[in-house]
């Protein structure tokens, strides 16, 4: 009887903090850091996988290149993105929080190649799915 009951305690400990651990990834989904990494591993590594859960349904992404700009949809972005699934891209990528709010946040993504550089400015909401990406608005220099 002991044994059982040593057994079930121990049970009851390991459920408990399998559940804390969940609820702590959960809860790291919702903040805006997990939305900016998602991007940023996305973008430069090719780890997509996560990334549409950081983009909100009506995301636009703006490219401008010289006097062409060039506007895409989410599912545009993610087909595209999907043919360079775990490319590492050959740069070294920095962020500044520009302006942030609890509800909104801007932020600038730089990404430097050699002999170029791109700038992304990343949109994000605040909803109550936790932070989504609205607008991408990138610039080739």
């Amino acid at each position: 009887m002991k044994t059982l009951k040593t057994i079930t305690a121990a049970l009851l400990i390991a459920i408990s903090f399998s559940a804390f651990a969940a609820d702590g990834t959960a809860k790291e989904k919702l903040e805006m850091n997990y939305a900016l990494k998602v991007y940023i591993e996305a973008v430069t590594d090719g780890k997509i996988a996560p990334l549409p859960e950081v983009l909100d349904k009506n995301v636009k992404f703006t490219y401008t290149r010289g006097e062409n700009i060039f506007s895409h949809g989410r599912t545009e972005v993610l087909n595209v993105l999907s043919s360079t699934e775990n490319v590492k891209q050959n740069c070294i990528t920095e962020f500044r929080i520009v302006e942030s709010t609890p509800s909104a946040s801007m932020v600038k993504v730089i990404m430097k190649y050699h002999g170029f550089v791109k700038v992304s400015y990343l949109n994000l909401a605040n909803t109550t799915k936790g932070w989504k990406i609205t607008n991408v608005s990138t610039s080739f220099i």
